[in-house]
C-alpha cells in the first residue's frame, strides 16, 4: 500500500487535498478557502456516464465489433477495458442499481416497470448534496408507467396525439431524485421520430417535437447543453447520459444504414466467428478459456428464405450504434471546448445484452400508427426494410447471439450474453492503471454508485432525508482505476425474470426457468460452455444455498416470471 502524501511547503492546504483524493483516499477541497481566505477551487472530477440500451457485447470496436465506433474506441485506447464487468441484464433492474449500489430488489426493481422506492439514496441525492451538479439526459425507466383504460385511446397517447402529459408519480422523475435537470424519457421504449413521454423535468415536451426529431441525438443535444451550463461554475458534475439506442425499435437514419448496406450478407453464423476471431486476436478472450459459446437460436443462416430481409436488421442496429458514438464523440467534443475533459471521468457501458425480442401486435408501449396516423408495421407484417418510423422491428435471437460473441444467450437471462457488459474508464487526469489495458477482475454495476462516491470523496449518507436506507451492496473500482488490486466480492446474485445466478469465486451457477441449474468455472470456461453439474454436485448444493442466502437478504419474492422469445 502506499503511503498516504504529506503535505510540503509552498501547497496549498486546497491542492493537498486534491492530491489526496488522486491517491484514492481522503477528502476533497470542495468548498473550502486558500490560505489568503480566498474560496478554492473544487478540484474534484466531473463524472459522465454514458449507457447504451441493449447493446451486445461485442458490438463496438474495441470489444471485437465491426461497427465503427471510434469515439468510444478512443476512450478505451486510453483508458481501461472491464472484461469481466456484470449488469443485472435488464433495463429498469440495471439503471436501478447503477444509480444506488444496491440490488434492484431492494430498492423495488425486483421486476421491469415499478418505480424505484424511496428505501435508497441515489446517487445524483448524494453528489448533489456535497456540491455536485447532476443532470441526466435520457431514458429514466424508474417510474411506473400505467397504461391508460380505453386501448385505442391508450394507442392514441402513446402517439402523442392526446392524452395526460404526466406519465407516471411526479414524485419519481429524475428531478425529484437528485438531478437538477433531467432532459429525456419517463417511460423506457419509445419511437425515435416521435417520442412518448418525452419531457423536461417536470414539463412535457411532446409540442416540440419537430419532422426532424431523432431521439438520439436529442440526448446527445441535451447532454451538450447541460456541460455548458455546469462548466460555468466551479463546482463539479454528476450527468447521466442514457441512450435508448440501440433499443428496439430499429428506427435509424438512412444515411446511417447506408454505411452498412450489404455488411452482414453472410448472415449471423459468419458474423459470429468473425467477430470471435477479432476478439481473440485483440487479447481480449483467450480461446482456450473462452472457446466460442455459440448461436443458441437454433437458426442456421443457409435455410432463411429472405436473407436480405433478415441481414437489413442487423444493418439498422449497427446504424443506431454508429449514430451513438457519434454522439460519444461531440460529448468529448464539448468537454474539451470547455476545459472539462481532463478532470471528467467518462464511464460508458451498457444495461444489458443485445435483445432476442421481436413485437409482433401494438400495445402498453409499442405504438400503432405515428402521430399524423400513418399505420406501424410489426414484424408479422414482414415491412419491406426496418429503419422507417413505420416499422416496430427488433433483431430477434439469431442476430442478438451473434451481437453478445463470445457468450451464450441474450437480454434477460443470466447467462453472461445477458448480464456482461462492455465496460470501459477514461480519466486524463487521474488514471494510474495502465492506458489502454484489460481488467479482468469481475466487477458489478452495484460498484459504480461507490465509486462516485470516492471519487467525489463524498460519505455515503445512510440517514438521507430520513428514509430506511441500507448498506452499499457495491464496492468502489477506485483501486482499478488507479492499477491497483481490489478485494473481490464474496458473492454476486442475479435474479430477473425467469433467471438466476450467482458467482462465488471463479464458480458460477446459472438457470433459465425451470430448467436443472448449470455449474461453471470461469476460470477455465468464462463463455459457460461445459456444465460441470453432475460433476460436482455438492458445489451446485453450495452456490444454490448461497444464492438463496442472498435472495432472501435482498427481499426476492417469487412471482414465476415470464418467458421472452423471439
Amino acid at each position: 500500500m502506499q503511503p498516504y502524501p504529506t503535505p510540503s511547503a509552498g501547497v496549498s492546504l486546497a491542492c493537498f487535498l486534491s492530491l489526496l483524493l488522486l491517491a484514492g483516499c481522503g477528502r476533497s477541497p470542495g468548498t473550502g478557502v486558500t490560505a489568503d481566505g480566498t474560496p478554492a477551487p473544487d478540484d474534484r472530477p466531473n463524472i459522465v456516464v454514458i449507457m447504451a440500451d441493449d447493446l451486445g457485447y461485442s458490438d463496438i470496436g474495441c470489444y471485437g465489433g465491426e461497427i465503427n465506433t471510434p469515439n468510444i474506441d478512443a476512450l478505451a485506447a486510453d483508458g481501461i477495458r472491464m472484461t469481466q464487468f456484470y449488469n443485472n441484464a435488464r433495463c429498469c433492474p440495471t439503471r436501478a442499481s447503477l444509480l444506488t449500489g444496491l440490488y434492484a430488489h431492494q430498492v423495488g426493481l425486483q421486476t421491469n416497470g415499478p418505480s424505484m422506492n424511496f428505501n435508497c439514496v441515489t446517487a445524483a441525492e448524494a453528489l448533489e448534496a456535497d456540491g455536485y451538479q447532476t443532470g441526466m439526459s435520457g431514458k429514466w425507466h424508474l417510474t411506473h408507467a400505467e397504461p391508460l383504460p380505453d386501448p385505442q385511446e391508450h394507442l392514441q397517447w402513446l402517439a402523442n396525439q392526446n392524452g395526460p402529459e404526466v406519465y407516471g408519480d411526479l414524485e419519481t422523475y429524475p428531478n425529484h431524485r437528485g438531478f437538477d435537470e433531467f432532459y429525456g424519457i419517463v417511460w423506457g421504449v419509445v419511437n425515435y421520430f416521435n417520442p412518448f413521454s418525452l419531457v423536461h423535468n417536470d414539463a412535457p415536451l411532446r409540442d416540440s417535437i419537430g419532422e426532424d426529431f431523432y431521439m438520439t441525438d436529442f440526448i446527445t443535444d441535451k447532454a451538450e447543453l447541460l456541460i455548458d451550463q455546469f462548466s460555468e461554475k466551479e463546482e463539479p458534475f454528476f450527468l447521466y447520459v442514457a441512450h435508448t439506442a440501440p433499443h428496439w425499435p430499429l428506427h435509424a437514419l438512412p444515411e446511417d444504414i447506408a454505411k452498412y448496406k450489404g455488411r452482414y450478407d453472410a448472415g449471423w453464423g459468419a458474423l459470429r466467428e468473425e467477430r470471435y476471431a477479432r476478439m481473440v486476436e485483440m487479447g481480449l478472450i483467450d480461446s482456450s478459456v473462452s472457446p466460442d459459446g455459440g448461436n443458441e437460436s437454433d437458426r442456421q443462416w443457409p435455410d432463411v428464405e429472405d436473407q436480405n430481409w433478415e441481414s437489413e436488421h442487423m444493418e439498422v442496429h449497427a446504424a443506431m450504434v454508429d449514430h451513438l458514438d457519434a454522439g460519444v464523440g461531440r460529448l468529448i467534443d464539448k468537454l474539451k471546448a470547455t476545459g472539462e475533459y481532463e478532470n471528467t471521468v467518462i464511464i460508458f457501458l451498457a444495461d444489458n445484452g443485445a435483445s432476442p425480442e421481436r413485437m409482433y401486435d401494438p400495445g402498453y408501449d409499442r405504438p400503432a400508427f405515428t402521430h399524423d396516423g400513418t399505420p406501424i408495421e410489426y414484424t408479422d407484417d414482414h415491412y419491406e426494410h426496418p429503419g422507417p418510423e413505420t416499422t416496430m422491428a427488433g433483431i430477434g435471437q439469431a442476430w442478438a447471439g451473434a451481437a453478445n460473441t463470445p457468450f451464450r444467450f441474450w437480454k434477460a437471462w443470466s447467462y453472461h450474453g445477458g448480464n456482461a457488459t462492455p465496460m470501459i474508464v477514461h480519466w486524463s487526469a487521474g488514471l494510474e492503471a495502465e492506458a489502454g489495458s484489460l481488467v479482468r477482475a469481475p466487477g458489478h454495476v452495484i460498484d459504480l454508485m461507490p465509486t462516485f462516491l470516492d471519487l467525489a470523496g463524498t460519505e455515503y449518507p445512510m440517514d438521507y432525508a430520513d428514509r430506511d436506507i441500507p448498506a452499499l451492496e457495491g464496492k468502489s473500482l477506485l483501486p482499478l482505476i488507479k492499477g491497483q488490486r481490489r478485494e473481490p466480492h464474496e458473492v454476486l446474485f442475479w435474479q430477473h425474470d425467469r433467471g438466476k445466478a450467482v458467482r462465488v469465486g471463479d464458480w458460477k451457477l446459472v438457470r433459465w426457468a425451470d430448467q436443472p441449474w448449470e455449474l461453471y468455472d470461469l476460470s477455465k470456461d468464462l463463455t459457460e460452455t461445459n456444465d460441470l453439474a453432475a460433476e460436482y454436485p455438492e458445489k451446485v448444493e453450495e452456490l444454490r444455498a448461497r444464492w438463496q442466502e442472498k435472495a432472501e437478504a435482498v427481499g426476492y419474492v417469487d412471482l414465476g416470471g415470464r418467458s421472452m422469445s423471439e
